[in-house]
């Protein structure tokens, strides 16, 4: 038999209203969620539930409503009913490798909604310290991309900064590059879509971010996770606090390798992928990634409800 991989998604998956129904249906999302307020010290679920979307799209306030969301699915998920762990495998994209991370036993709560919300400071910091952007590639592989980049980037920053799924990559760098890019886009058969982000993820452009946020990752309490958490940088498993330090600080400046990670999940015996989270993004992905592969989406308390009967161990 084969086990269960559960899955955390990141920005972008954010909307209004997004935990309302689980923090209504279940005490522990609802403790998650009062935790986070006393932490971060201002009404986070608010925001979740009501909005404004301004607000909510900002992404200081966005990284941790979306982990605090995330975690507040699981707890629901856990307290359910039929027995739904040890799982074997975790995994999350960018700022849902933080949840995945402290699900698995490596982050406590209060540390890891700290850092995605000091993360998120850092990260609108380096954006708006110097223009810039990212733009998703359709119909592009690894080496249109980086071809894209380097004809179009002309002396500025323009890397491939996201590998999702095939025929979707992201590319991150300055503004002027990101706009020539689109416009070269058709020269080199593929699709190009700017995206609505606050600048550069997951590029050199980032660099001041990582920097700042290093004091805080050393700062946090970390250990060792209780069960496989694959890394976005190089999709192996983290192991020591020393090593989940530093792959969480190369992660700001550098690709998010998602495909590579979904496909060693796979390789290693992962036959079933759970996503926890708001939205439906991750599930679109696996389906372009691995359509054999089964995948359940839970985002809100009816799909927890829904949940089937998991294989966890493997």
């Amino acid at each position: 038999m084969g086990c269960t991989a559960i899955i955390f998604p990141g920005q972008g998956a954010q909307a209004v209203g997004m935990g309302r129904d689980v923090a209504a249906a279940s005490v522990a999302a609802r403790r998650v969620y009062d935790r986070a307020n006393e932490v971060l010290g201002f009404d986070l679920a608010a925001v979740c539930f009501e909005g404004p979307a301004e607000r909510l799209e900002q992404t200081d306030v966005q990284q941790p409503a979306i982990f605090a969301t995330s975690v507040a699915l699981w707890a629901a998920f856990q307290e359910s009913g039929a027995p739904r762990e040890p799982f074997t495998y975790f995994a999350g994209l960018s700022l849902g490798e933080y949840t995945a991370l402290h699900v698995a036993g490596a982050l406590g709560f209060d540390d890891a909604l700290r850092l995605v919300q000091r993360r998120g400071q850092l990260m609108q910091q380096a954006a708006d310290a110097t223009p810039s952007g990212m733009v998703s590639l359709v119909g592009a592989d690894e080496s249109t991309a980086t071809a894209l980049c380097d004809g179009a980037c002309e002396g500025e920053v323009l890397v491939p900064a996201n590998f999702n799924c095939p025929g979707q990559i992201v590319i991150s760098g300055s503004k002027g590059a990101c706009e020539r890019a689109v416009s070269l886009a058709s020269q080199f058969n593929c699709r190009a879509v700017p995206l609505a982000v606050a600048g550069a993820f997951h590029s050199p452009l980032m660099e001041p971010a990582a920097k700042e946020f290093w004091p805080a990752l050393q700062a946090a309490r970390c250990t060792a996770p209780s069960a496989r958490v694959i890394a976005n940088v190089d999709a192996e498993y983290h192991s020591d606090a020393e090593q989940i330090r530093e792959s969480l600080r190369r992660q700001l400046t550098q690709p998010v390798l998602w495909q590579r990670c979904v496909q060693r999940l796979i390789a290693d015996g992962a036959d079933q992928f759970v996503e926890i989270g708001p939205g439906r993004v991750l599930t679109g992905l696996m389906r372009k990634i691995d359509r054999r592969v089964n995948i359940v989406n839970v985002s809100t308390a009816e799909a927890i409800s829904a949940a089937p009967a998991l294989p966890a161990g493997g």
